[in-house]
């Protein structure tokens, strides 16, 4: 990868985002830098095979980070988290 492109990539910055399929349901936490393509991608089933298995469409909560990186590193630790912190998050953003 030369240096421009992974300069052009990294500035991007990234998403860390967070579906469902209902109140209460399956949890799903992802990574992007295109949050509107990745949603695209999700609704139409090309996005995750787990994602059309329980049709998990809804997006519940969506974080930007400056850096493709940080998306990355918050992606994983949010998917170390309790069900319950999670849920705590979601709540405290988006209590609908």
């Amino acid at each position: 990868m030369s240096f421009l492109w992974r300069h052009a990539f990294e500035m991007r910055g990234g998403w860390t985002y967070i579906l469902t399929n209902k109140p209460h349901g399956v949890l799903y936490i992802g990574v992007t830098s295109d949050i509107a393509a990745r949603m695209m991608q999700h609704r139409v089933g090309t996005g995750s095979a787990f994602c059309r298995r329980y049709g998990l469409k809804r997006l519940i909560l969506v974080e930007r980070h400056a850096t493709i990186y940080e998306a990355i590193a918050r992606e994983k630790a949010l998917k170390a988290w309790q069900r319950a912190w999670k849920i705590r998050l979601i709540e405290g953003s988006n209590p609908d």
